[in-house]
């Protein structure tokens, strides 16, 4: 082969003869075939036999899984998740600051501001609409997760049994949805995303 190659440069013309065409296009096919390997999904070569260039993936496959909502759905979702849960906070907040809903007593009565439960009082009311707002919300959103944890702790833990036997299932629920909040933030129709956009 080598002598035919060599024999096919000298001939004139100017043209790579047809043996040395063959012989060059073999000789970068194994040469293709020794460099590329399989690849893992970030794009490194993985041990194995080396392939031809038409079976190795030569580009890392795509990780990123297809939403099963269309983004403006997400969104809506998300603001319906965290205005809900901000407006039915809030609703404690005003049964126990201004006696509304029947207060909590069932006859408008109040609870004194400067208690645990006044304080109880200002986190739902005011930090139940700073969720309903989307402003601050992470900070606020732990904040509120914290008092669930307190109240379940003093007010359900110690009549014993699962949630649903103690009445401590609603201050649990409130504490995942703020859970979720702390840790996804507001979802962008936020004052949020307006004001803090870097942020959030």
């Amino acid at each position: 082969m080598a002598t035919e190659i060599e024999r096919a440069r000298s001939e004139p013309g100017g043209e790579a003869h047809p043996v040395q065409r063959e012989a060059e296009s073999a000789r970068e096919t194994a040469l293709d075939a020794l460099r590329v390997r399989h690849r893992d999904d970030e794009g490194r070569p993985l041990p194995g036999p080396a392939v031809t260039p038409s079976e190795a993936p030569l580009t890392p496959r795509s990780t990123t899984a297809r939403p099963l909502a269309p983004a403006p759905l997400a969104g809506a979702t998300h603001a319906l998740l965290r205005i809900g849960f901000g407006l039915l906070f809030m609703q404690h907040g005003a049964q126990k600051l201004f006696g509304l809903f029947g207060g909590v007593d069932g006859a408008g009565a109040t609870v004194p501001l400067l208690s645990q439960f006044g304080l109880a009082g200002v986190l739902e009311f005011f930090g139940g609409a700073l969720i309903v707002l989307g402003l601050l919300t992470r900070p606020v959103a732990l904040l509120l997760l914290l008092e669930m944890i307190v109240a379940y702790v003093q007010v359900h833990v110690p009549q014993g049994g699962l949630p649903i036997e103690n009445g401590g299932e609603l201050a649990l629920l409130y504490a995942l949805g703020f859970a979720f909040l702390a840790g996804n933030g507001p979802g962008p129709w936020s004052l949020d995303r307006r004001l803090l956009p870097r942020l959030y």
